[in-house]
């Protein structure tokens, strides 16, 4: 196309409102739109540097094409989340007059209605607003609803004879809803009647979106998450699994979405689907196989209900049974596919978007240093921050030979009799050779038996904590340098490992510690004191040669991290544990889930409760023991006092005697004499009779 015809269709910047960006679907259209240009899909062109899936046109491939990119703004649900980049304004809980006025701003209004059902009353509004608001436009609008085929979930066949002819867009007024969706297709209907009236000024689409993924996914996301945690052997498939689901990646929908608004179709109403005629056994065998265990099981459709990760409206989205095309896209937009053929055809592409979206990516180390400096115990501990998985040789070798041992029985059914055959021999030849060496097997079968191990899938997701392994410098380049395996070289040259953490200690302290171990512990282990000190001395003699298993990290350029372990109680080992998180950094995979958190939650209280018991005990105790203090010391204190006040009494009364002599013989007598008298004559006045009778009595008185 000429320069001068690619201006003529670039047209100036368009503000787009997008309902709640911050949900899965809104977030990736929105994030699509705003790198595109106005005007860029009706661009034709054949370059193959444009990227797959988003048609865009740049100043350096038009010098002429003027600035006109998308502008996003939008409302969200939750306030927390830092605003992205490719947002220009967002709005928080505005009141609807607020709201109104926003969208009067804009050029394009999208209300995605496929995640949140309360969104659908605010899209009925809005729309119904907008309507009422007509003759304020300052320039035509557009208004696109993103529905979803759920609303033709209940459509009669196109040919009762043959039920596999596909609806197209054309056959949209026959669709019957999903009894859970009635409510979408009415605001669907109310969508396409606005537009009808004054379609110059007020344009309205309604694209029915298949069922999302990519970019994280959404309703396949319970099948994703399940195989990459590998917690269960078999992946479930709930219900028969022969319904046919129609799909489209997400960021296909959101080029459908800049068709719409470059193209302005003449169609009200669109169907956005992908080729893909695929029923759910096919994805989630496809998901299962790519990301997870490889094996899957059909469950009761119930079980559904009871899984606490799928919502309502994904439960009905994973049981439709519905075959549609989109024709009019097809035949009339400009869309650069991502996956076109649907997800089983690009399953390799959706699972690399799912691990990046979702940060999911591998955590792999390995900890060396001699016998009994703790190894194990700090691996377990990473393995338990990180979720990895803690790879010791002795106990992938016993996994290995369970699990050949489980082939040959065939318990599942399923293994075939080629694999049989083959489990037979190896497991047979490693027998023998564990009989000729004493139990041990040679190095050949045990790179081969961990390499297997590095290579699962668990291990590839998640990935692993290497417990003192390789112990050589052969054994590290036949482990992470295979010469015949070419999908494992290119796995593990190079980033196999990302850390290496070496512990070391004195010999003098390894011996104290092991000769200090319960003989509960030692019994039965290589930890006896012949043993023992037999490893440490070939551990010794192999890490003073150049050629050692930290010499082969540093050619690689992955570079150990020395540590030196001082003491053998747990503080020890928390210290050094946090050493280690801290130089691994953050957690890359997903975090605790809902029944984690719920247990751990409960956890926490009980152990406040216990606590909160233990501090009222612990109060009671002491006020207890505060009250019988108080009572011992009052006791005491009263009988101090009682014996003061005796002490008091006995010293008055030892002083009294002198007195009461004196006065039982210069006093008393003349004193009794007189009352005598005074009781005799009985005199009117006693007190002074008694003292005339005494004053007279007084011998020194003449």
């Amino acid at each position: 196309m000429a320069e001068e015809e690619v201006e003529k269709i670039i047209h100036h910047t368009k503000r787009i409102f997008i309902n709640n960006f911050d949900s899965y679907a809104s977030k990736c259209i929105a994030k699509f739109l705003s790198s595109c240009v106005v005007g860029a899909s009706l661009v034709e062109t054949d370059d193959p540097e444009v990227e797959e899936g988003e048609e865009r046109l740049s100043k350096d491939e038009h010098p002429k094409v003027k600035e006109g990119t998308f502008q996003i703004v939008g409302t969200i649900a939750n306030k927390n989340e830092r605003r992205p980049s490719y947002v220009l304004d967002e709005y928080f809980q505005l009141k609807r007059e607020e709201l109104l006025e926003r969208l009067m701003e804009c050029d394009i209004i999208i209300y995605n209605i496929t995640e949140d059902a309360d969104q659908m009353d605010e899209a009925s509004w809005a729309i119904s607003a907008l309507h009422a608001e007509m003759a304020r436009f300052s320039q035509p609008k557009m208004f696109i609803l993103i529905s979803t085929v759920m609303t033709w979930a209940l459509s009669k066949p196109v040919d009762a004879d043959d039920p596999e002819i596909p609806f197209t867009e054309e056959d949209y007024r026959r669709r019957r809803a999903h009894p859970n969706f009635k409510e979408h297709i009415n605001v669907e209907k109310l969508v396409v009647k606005m537009g009808k009236t004054k379609s110059s000024l007020l344009s309205t689409y309604v694209v029915a979106s298949g069922v999302q993924y990519g970019m994280g996914e959404q309703v396949f996301h319970f099948f994703f998450k399940t195989s990459w945690l590998g917690d269960l052997p078999k992946v479930p498939i709930f219900g028969e699994g022969t319904n046919v689901i129609p799909t489209i990646h997400i960021n296909d929908l959101a080029g459908v979405i800049q068709n719409v608004i470059d193209h302005k179709p003449k169609p009200h109403y669109l169907v956005a689907v992908d080729d893909s005629k695929t029923t759910i056994d096919d994805i989630v065998k496809t998901i299962a196989y790519v990301v997870g265990p490889g094996k899957t099981k059909r469950v009761p459709k119930e079980d559904a209900f009871l899984t606490r990760d799928l919502r309502q409206m994904d439960i009905d989205a994973l049981f439709v049974n519905l075959r549609i095309e989109a024709v009019y896209l097809k035949e009339n937009f400009n869309v650069h596919w991502v996956c076109e053929s649907g997800l089983i055809d690009n399953i390799d592409r959706v699972v690399e978007e799912y691990k990046q979206t979702r940060s999911l990516l591998p955590i792999r180390v390995c900890i060396m240093g001699p016998p009994a400096v703790g190894k194990s115990t700090v691996a377990e501990r990473i393995c338990k921050h990180y979720k990895l998985h803690h790879i010791r040789l002795k106990e992938t070798i016993t996994e290995t030979l369970a699990h050949l041992e489980s082939i040959i029985r065939m318990e599942d059914g399923e293994t075939e009799a080629e694999d049989s055959a083959t489990s037979s021999e190896l497991l047979e030849t490693l027998k023998e050779n564990m009989d000729q060496n004493g139990g041990r097997l040679d190095d050949q079968y045990v790179i081969r038996i961990m390499r297997d191990k590095l290579k699962s899938k668990l291990c590839r997701n998640q990935g692993f904590v290497l417990d003192s392994f390789p112990k050589t410098y052969e054994q590290a380049k036949d482990l992470f340098y295979g010469e015949t395996d070419i999908g494992f070289l290119m796995l593990c040259t190079l980033s196999v490992l990302e850390f290496v953490f070496s512990l070391d200690t004195s010999d003098a302290f390894l011996k104290n510690r092991v000769l200090n171990l319960p003989e509960s512990l030692v019994e039965g282990t290589s930890y006896s004191q012949e043993q023992f000190l037999r490893r440490l001395a070939r551990f010794r003699e192999s890490n003073v040669e150049d050629e050692t298993v930290l010499n082969y990290f540093e050619e690689l350029d992955i570079h150990p991290e020395h540590i030196e372990i001082t003491s053998s109680d747990d503080q020890e080992y928390l210290v050094v544990t946090e050493r280690i998180i801290k130089s691994v950094g953050k957690p890359k995979n997903y975090g605790p889930t809902s029944q984690e958190l719920e247990e751990e939650e409960r956890r926490s209280a009980d152990r406040r409760l216990r606590r909160e018991a233990q501090q009222r005990a612990d109060t009671e105790r002491r006020e207890t023991e505060e009250a019988q203090q108080r009572a011992a010391r009052w006791e005491e204190w009263s009988k101090c006092l009682e014996e003061v006040k005796k002490q008091e009494h006995d010293l008055l009364e030892v002083q009294s005697v002198p007195l009461r002599n004196y006065l039982m013989k210069n006093v008393m007598p003349t004193l009794t004499q007189g009352l005598i008298e005074c009781c005799k004559t009985r005199p009117q006045d006693p007190v002074d009779f008694l003292a005339e009778y005494l004053f007279k009595s007084n011998p020194q008185v003449e």
